[in-house]
């Protein structure tokens, strides 16, 4: 994708100010408007790579700085270059890209709106969010744009990669043959793919006390 090309939304007006807290401690829902006659609004790259890093800045200041390290907390711009910040706003516009022209579906201001939906209700850290809007200006669109929209084409792309044939087909019916010539433990190991074993050690056991294996997990009676 080349740089500077933005996303175009529909004429509906994703309401994202709305999320804030009542006095009882729930958090409000996004709500939509229509806005008839609503211009269409586009951001540049530039504009994308500066909300990138607002919302950046707001992570940044609620990462936690180990005690045990005397030197005081860097600032943003010493852990994470403008390079890094364009990288990922290059990479949500790559995924947004990828979804409409090879699997033909492109991303709707409805998903958005959804996405902006599931975000403010399923949050565990509600005051994180509220700043996280505020660095975007409280702006609908921003917020659906440079917020939403990354989290939703990397879940998307990633669900659509996983299960499309044509990526996966061939391997996939390979390995369903082989499963059923080698059934065995044994026959197992001589497959293509890689084999690896897991010991599951009962932690009460004397085995798991004594013999720990090189690749184990350890579990509890009611596990």
């Amino acid at each position: 994708m080349r740089r500077g090309t933005v996303f175009a939304m529909s004429s509906l007006l994703l309401c994202a100010a709305a999320a804030g807290l009542t006095s009882s401690g729930t958090l409000l829902a996004l709500s939509q408007h229509d806005a008839p006659g609503r211009a269409r609004r586009t951001l540049t790259f530039e504009e994308r790579v500066s909300y990138q890093r607002a919302i950046e800045d707001v992570y940044w200041r609620h990462r936690i700085w180990p005690k045990e390290n005397a030197d005081a907390k860097p600032s943003l711009d010493a852990v994470m270059s403008q390079k890094q910040l364009e990288k990922k706003v290059n990479d949500y516009l790559r995924n947004s890209q990828a979804l409409e022209d090879y699997w033909q579906r492109p991303i709707t201001a409805e998903q958005l709106q959804a996405e902006m939906d599931r975000m403010a209700e399923h949050t565990k850290q509600p005051e994180v969010l509220r700043e996280l809007f505020d660095a975007l200006g409280n702006d609908p669109f921003v917020i659906a744009e440079c917020f939403a929209r990354p989290a939703l084409a990397d879940r998307l792309i990633t669900n659509w990669y996983a299960y499309d044939q044509r990526i996966h087909g061939e391997l996939k019916q390979r390995a369903e043959t082989e499963l059923q010539t080698r059934a065995s433990l044994e026959q197992m190991k001589q497959l293509s793919g890689k084999y690896t074993e897991i010991e599951l050690i009962r932690q009460e056991s004397a085995h798991g006390k004594n013999t720990p294996a090189r690749r184990s997990m350890k579990l509890n009676n009611h596990e």
